[in-house]
């Protein structure tokens, strides 16, 4: 089979394989922001900086206008460029890898960055792979706009 001929992906394949990511990038998120944390009480122990009038670290992430803007947007930025690492690179996250799938271009080339972000705008965090049944070339929502396709690798020897 070459290339653009291998089977398309369902829809339990997709959200098996987007399972695994979630639990992945949950593991990742949770790190990322152990380090904010840690950074902050530190500075706060030191006397480089104070908590205000907020309770704690928490408080101030959670409530601030200016930190949790920021912290919030370093928390998206690490989920983004998960999936951008990984499909610009290989075409397959680690879930994907699990479940021998690949995202290529409709004409079975690698993705381009322009390509992973318009997946994530347009996948509604997972829910736009529900078209995949409906559509004849077995594509979600955000296949459709960003112009790929998720296969299915065949077996290896």
């Amino acid at each position: 089979m070459t290339e653009t001929t291998l089977p398309k992906a369902s829809l339990f394949r997709r959200l098996a394989a987007l399972f695994y990511d979630a639990l992945i990038i949950i593991a990742i998120e949770m790190m990322a922001a152990g380090i904010v944390i840690a950074i902050l009480e530190a500075l706060v122990a030191t006397g480089i900086m104070n908590y205000g009038s907020y309770v704690d670290v928490s408080d101030l992430l959670s409530n601030h206008p200016v930190w949790s803007l920021v912290y919030t947007a370093y928390l998206a930025f690490i989920w983004v460029y998960f999936f951008v690492f990984f499909w610009t690179r290989a075409g397959q996250t680690l879930g994907m890898r699990a479940w021998k799938l690949r995202l290529q271009s409709t004409t079975g080339k690698p993705i381009t960055l322009t390509q992973c972000l318009i997946r994530i705008a347009t996948s509604a965090f997972g829910l736009a792979n529900l078209t995949v049944p409906f559509d004849t070339e077995k594509r979600g929502f955000q296949d459709i706009w960003a112009n790929t396709e998720i296969v299915v690798l065949p077996k290896a020897n």
